[in-house]
């Protein structure tokens, strides 16, 4: 999960707490991050799904798009992602992605209504580490006047994910349990501010929970003194993602792939399929009409040893048709997962392909995800 960032890294709030425990740091997204604890991946994965695991993931974007009302700030919205975001709740969470005029995808992002007073006509938004700068470039560039891009340097950002990630929470913030799937809440436990939304990026129910900087420290050593909390690193969050079939930017999605290729029509509401409006719009309506060249899919080798990124996929036939684009060692499967890009004819689950490693062709096949259910908390 390391990355060639070259340059000084960057250090989130959290840093000095990381090294306390013993992690083993590395360059990531321009930012000095934790991969593992003492402990090691596999344990830190199993222990997220059978417990709860607590993620720094602060060196993600956050920012608001601010306007007079909601409804001007959400149609500001609708002209640079693809999802509905004028029929957002108040404290409402949706998945997006930016896209590029030809469609291609810039970056996916979480896009949450404001339900604070006096944030009546805000959004809240999250984008990916690696992305954030050109992304706020982006938006800011197509607000219209009378909306405004504001960048937030100064908050945190922690995840708790697992089956007790709730019953942690709800010692912390009592009636916070209540909160469902893609819904998000202001809370002040212990006098300090946070807005936490039940929502992750591990298949598993949990929080993502912003805070301010100064308190981020205070936060994580009160989460991680319960004994069903147990801080996690890069490495497990990418296993577990992978089982849960979730895209990660630059990987399984990016400017070369739209979100119909990438299986994420689901994102895009039957209103704006129909009436467009955003960028590479012609594209993603083309492509919901008459289909795509290429799907993404899930793939299950068998044996053990795992496709990464780059393997060639191969028809029964040896004819190459696709591309895996995440792969690796699933522990909850007990087995290698990976997702990749084939030829639509190639997309059906349960199709025999070959997965060229080093050197050899393995067989595999074609599978629906996710790998590891869902088990996020609908109420």
């Amino acid at each position: 999960m390391a990355d060639d960032t070259t340059g000084p890294l960057l250090r989130t709030p959290l840093h000095a707490q990381h090294v306390a425990a013993g992690a083993r740091m590395v360059p990531f997204a321009g930012y000095d991050m934790p991969v593992q604890y003492p402990t090691g991946v596999l344990t830190e994965h199993n222990w997220t799904r059978e417990h709860a695991g607590l993620f720094d993931v602060s060196h993600m974007g956050q920012c608001f798009v601010v306007g007079p009302d909601w409804e001007t700030t959400a149609r500001a919205l609708e002209t640079i992602v693809p999802a509905d975001i004028l029929n957002l709740k108040p404290g409402q969470q949706r998945y997006s992605q930016l896209l590029a005029a030809d469609g291609g995808i810039l970056d996916d992002l979480m896009i949450t209504r404001c339900a604070a007073a006096g944030q009546e006509g805000s959004a809240y938004l999250v984008v990916n580490a690696g992305c954030k700068d050109a992304d706020y470039a982006h938006i800011g560039a197509r607000l219209p006047a009378g909306v405004t891009l504001q960048v937030e340097p100064d908050l945190a950002l922690i995840a708790i994910q697992g089956p007790e990630a709730a019953d942690v929470m709800e010692d912390l913030v009592p009636g916070i349990s209540a909160t469902t799937f893609m819904t998000s809440v202001a809370a002040e436990p212990g006098g300090v501010l946070i807005r936490a939304s039940r929502s992750g990026y591990t298949g598993e129910d949990g929080f993502e929970i912003s805070v301010h900087a100064r308190d981020a420290a205070d936060l994580w050593q009160r989460l991680t003194a319960d004994g069903r909390v147990k801080p996690i690193g890069l490495g497990a969050r990418d296993s577990l993602r992978l089982e849960a079939g979730l895209c990660l930017y630059g990987h399984d999605i990016d400017t070369t792939t739209s979100p119909i290729e990438a299986g994420l029509n689901w994102s895009i509401q039957k209103r704006r399929r129909t009436e467009g409006g955003f960028p590479g719009a012609e594209r993603v309506q083309k492509e919901l009409a008459e289909g795509t060249s290429r799907l993404r899919v899930g793939l299950l080798p068998d044996g053990r040893a795992p496709a990464r990124e780059g393997t060639v996929i191969k028809a029964a036939d040896g004819q190459p048709i696709g591309t895996v684009t995440s792969g690796g060692f699933g522990p909850t499967v007990n087995g290698p997962v990976a997702m990749g890009y084939v030829n639509r004819r190639f997309a059906e689950p349960g199709t025999p392909v070959l997965l060229e490693v080093r050197g050899k062709d393995l067989p595999a096949k074609v599978v629906t995800m996710p790998f590891a259910p869902h088990r996020y908390f609908r109420g």
